[in-house]
């Protein structure tokens, strides 16, 4: 037999269960609405990893540093060059040997420079026996000039005598004025004649001046030529030309060289510049004259800028160092060297140590450590002037904050990293 229900029941036990439903959903709801609003946990970071360091105030070197090397002061280096077309044919110092300015390095041969030598030096003896020749060619013409000029002048005399004799003759009526007249005409033209023959001899000892003169230049010229030849002879020797040493020796043995080939490189190696290499983000503010210090790695050499090369290259700019003396044992040319340079001095700035990131003048995010050390914060970070190891800070830390200055750029999405000792 059925038993009816009562349908008050039925109802009340459906609303039951359709609100706890509904109680269940609102719930699961709610918790994972929550649950998407926790904020995630901050990662670890193990502290024995990390580069930190304390913001400082105080006086900070502004400095740039750049690699390079050793190289010689261009006015004590000797380059020699070849004079003439030749060929090698004993090397006798090699490169790295102290040298004398008269240490002969190689000989080298040429048979046409042996002749010309000789055939210049005959020339400069024919140019000289022919100024001999004309000399005594030309004193005798002038000798035997100046004879009939004496000849002439004596008979200057002789006609002068004789026109004042027969002048007094006259005055006491013993001669005829006729007599007088001849007599005084032969004296007029004896002291023409005279005059004439002085003339000449003055001429002749002009042209005598000019035409030895002329002989005189042959003989310059033959001497000069005879002069050149033997130099490009004795140059067949090659010497060191400077106390120094022999840096390199550019060609072998039975090899020929023609006219202006680099022989051999002679070096002063107590006279030497650093050539450091500086990023061109850091050489803009290097002035001549600034301080330098050179590092040789056997040894600190203080110095100063001395040219600032105008044209970048890979990046880079050339910067000369003069070294102050003495340098150090071991220095010498194409050494790798470290150089600092100081571009100013700041006083009383916040500053702190270089950091991994981030440019002078630009805004970075820094971990600043917090108090008890368990934890860092990003925080942004407006940095100044910078130098090799340190930076300014114009704002966002303060005098005593520790940041962290190794790259932390793997954690670029969150702003707190729990410090884990």
């Amino acid at each position: 037999m059925d038993i009816r229900r009562d349908e008050s029941v039925i109802r009340n036990k459906r609303r039951r269960q359709m609100i706890i439903m509904i109680a269940a959903v609102v719930a699961v709801a709610a918790i994972t609405l929550g649950v998407s609003q926790l904020k995630p946990a901050a990662p670890g970071v193990e502290f024995g990893t990390v580069w930190p360091d304390k913001v400082k105030r105080g006086s900070m070197l502004r400095q740039v540093r750049g690699l390079g090397s050793l190289v010689p002061i261009p006015e004590d280096i000797r380059v020699i060059p070849a004079d003439t077309e030749v060929q090698v044919e004993r090397i006798l110092v090699l490169p790295g040997t102290p040298v004398q300015a008269d240490t002969i390095i190689m000989e080298l041969t040429n048979p046409q420079v042996s002749q010309e030598a000789m055939d210049a030096d005959l020339q400069l003896k024919s140019a000289l026996a022919d100024y001999e020749n004309t000399r005594v060619k030309l004193e005798g013409e002038l000798l035997t000039q100046k004879a009939g000029a004496a000849t002439v002048s004596a008979d200057y005399e002789d006609a002068k005598r004789q026109a004042d004799s027969n002048r007094e003759l006259v005055k006491i009526g013993v001669l005829s004025d006729q007599a007088l007249k001849t007599s005084e005409g032969k004296a007029r033209e004896m002291s023409t004649r005279h005059q004439i023959e002085l003339d000449r001899i003055a001429m002749n000892t002009k042209a005598i001046t000019t035409q030895m003169a002329v002989q005189q230049a042959k003989i310059d010229q033959m001497r000069a030529l005879s002069q050149l030849k033997h130099k490009q002879l004795d140059a067949l020797k090659v010497r060191a030309g400077i106390p120094g040493v022999l840096q390199e020796v550019d060609v072998q043995v039975g090899q020929r060289a023609p006219q202006g080939t680099i022989l051999a490189k002679v070096v002063q190696p107590e006279h030497l510049k650093a050539e450091l290499k500086i990023p061109e983000t850091q050489a803009k503010d290097i002035e001549l004259g600034q301080p330098a210090e050179v590092d040789t790695h056997n040894g600190i050499i203080k110095g100063a800028v001395m040219r600032i090369d105008p044209a970048a290259q890979n990046g880079t700019f050339t910067v000369d160092v003069k070294l102050e003396p003495p340098l150090p044992k071991g220095a010498r040319p194409s050494l790798s060297v470290d150089g600092t340079i100081t571009l100013e001095s700041l006083s009383n700035v916040l500053y702190v140590g270089r950091p991994a990131f981030g440019q002078e003048k630009s805004t970075v995010g820094m971990f600043r450590i917090d108090p008890d050390g368990k934890a860092a914060v990003r925080v942004p970070v407006e940095l100044g002037r910078s130098s090799v190891s340190y930076i300014e800070i114009v704002r966002g830390l303060k005098e005593g904050d520790e940041v962290i200055l190794s790259d932390m750029s793997k954690f670029d999405n969150v702003n707190r990293v729990k410090l884990e000792k």
